[in-house]
């Protein structure tokens, strides 16, 4: 058997941190440098009463979620005892997307970063879509 598929696994938890972060680092520096301290978490899928809070059943049907007060929102500083801002990338959410859409695993987790981080900062989807399009 000579395809390079042949001895993978299907990224892990760590596997995707690890992607998330290389990704976000190639986002433009001055869209990265208006983030801060934005952590970027990983899990399998949301959990039901995010699914609830969105009016979604299907955890398939949510790859990412901005989490927090975003510019949008009127936030300028962390106030006392506020989480920090953070996006979810759903793991199993984005792999059966990955499996069903001809696109890169790198392409979907910069596509759902910054479709989050565009809503941390209110961008219209124009805006996002000018980002995406940007080289790496």
């Amino acid at each position: 058997m000579n395809s390079p598929w042949t001895d993978r696994h299907s990224p892990a938890l760590e596997d995707f941190e690890v992607m998330g972060r290389a990704v976000f680092d190639t986002l433009p520096d001055a869209f990265r440098d208006l983030c801060g301290d934005i952590q970027i978490s990983i899990a399998d899928y949301a959990d039901k009463e995010v699914l609830r809070s969105l009016g979604l059943s299907n955890p398939y049907e949510l790859l990412g979620l901005f989490e927090g007060v975003g510019m949008a929102q009127g936030a300028t500083e962390v106030q006392t005892g506020q989480m920090p801002n953070r996006i979810w990338l759903y793991r199993r959410a984005i792999l059966d997307y990955w499996v069903l859409h001809e696109e890169t695993l790198g392409a979907i987790i910069r596509h759902v970063l910054i479709h989050e981080i565009g809503h941390h900062f209110g961008l219209s989807d124009d805006d996002m879509e000018a980002i995406e399009t940007q080289p790496d």
